[in-house]
């Protein structure tokens, strides 16, 4: 929420290039601030004489109070205002026998990877719907989410511009007719950044570091494979999204370098967690969450001893990704 205070200490120019709705409002006021841009707005609406407020009847009080609801809606609706979120608990529900789930609290941190397993079909996909639309003991699984500790209002749970969680899966395909650089273009404008060029390449460059061909900003999106695809998306998230929360549902055939994906997003402060049969990716995770019949059975802390058989993991998947570019190159494998 952006106060009038706030509002008034800024120059009339930075209140234009912050915010360049408000060109709208002093036009549909009739204020005219074309000599005033390295003005404060305090002292623009100080420079009227009182024959001038008599005259044309401006009633100051009343402009200050339309300009804080007018920032403050374009905002909401522009999906720019970023709410903090420091953390998400999730509160006990119920299995798909109606028998209380088998923990009673879990609070995931900023920064933190939780993974989620269990066999297909257990529930795995109905956890993330619960987070994503924030349950409040109102889904079949009777599961309230906190942020923050507490419930989340209205608009934070069902706002369709700010949205509290971002959900990458494994099928994600582009049907739109528009280069790599414009795609990001729109996506960057819509979040009004300031520095759009360099936010842009730092995506580009993220996004190729995960995939295993690389692209340009004049590939077309359609013509990106299904690994890219899912590179520019993670990278995309990781760096302009303004969404604290990410959902990643079985990415383990996406195609991408899975660790570094993982680390872009977390060294952006983002809360992960991620449905997968991948023990990599599982392991991986500060923490994992096991379901079993629709429930979450047990959360279990990643250990030392699982953290070096991860580094085994790690080696025999080196040894794989190896093999499988010398297929990719039409070389023959004669040897581990």
């Amino acid at each position: 929420m952006i106060s009038i205070k706030e509002l008034e200490m800024k120059k009339i120019k930075d209140l234009e290039n912050q915010y360049p709705f408000i060109l709208s409002f002093f036009e549909n006021n009739k204020l005219d601030v074309s000599n005033f841009k390295d003005s404060t707005f305090h002292d623009y609406l100080n420079h009227f004489t009182e024959e001038e407020i008599e005259e044309w009847a401006i009633d100051i009080p009343k402009i200050k109070l339309d300009l804080e609801a007018y920032v403050n809606q374009m905002i909401q609706f522009l999906g720019l205002e970023k709410d903090i979120v420091n953390s998400i608990t999730i509160l006990a529900g119920k299995d798909k026998y109606g028998k209380k789930e088998n923990f009673d609290s879990l609070t995931i941190k900023k920064s933190e990877i939780v993974s989620i397993v269990g066999p297909t079909g257990s529930g795995k996909s109905r956890l993330l719907a619960d987070i994503e639309w924030a349950a409040n003991r109102d889904t079949p699984t009777e599961r309230a989410i906190l942020i923050n500790g507490e419930s989340p209002d209205y608009s934070m749970r069902f706002s369709t511009s700010n949205k509290l969680v971002a959900q990458l899966s494994q099928n994600m395909n582009f049907i739109m007719d528009l280069s790599v650089k414009e795609f990001l273009e729109l996506h960057a404008r819509s979040r009004m950044v300031e520095n759009e060029g360099e936010v842009i390449l730092k995506i580009l460059e993220a996004a190729n570091n995960l995939a295993g061909e690389k692209f340009n900003l004049d590939t077309p999106v359609t013509g990106l494979s299904g690994g890219q695809s899912r590179a520019l998306m993670i990278a995309d998230t990781a760096i302009l999204s303004t969404s604290p929360i990410v959902l990643i549902d079985e990415i383990e055939n996406a195609g991408i370098d899975r660790k570094r994906a993982l680390n872009l997003l977390v060294n952006e402060e983002k809360i992960v967690l991620m449905a997968t049969h991948d023990p990599n990716l599982a392991l991986m995770a500060d923490k994992r969450i096991v379901i079993k019949n629709g429930g979450i059975y047990k959360v279990i802390e990643t250990g030392l001893r699982e953290k070096e058989v991860l580094k085994e993991l790690e080696k025999m998947d080196k040894i794989i990704n190896s093999m499988r570019t010398k297929l990719r190159n039409g070389q023959t494998i004669s040897s581990m």
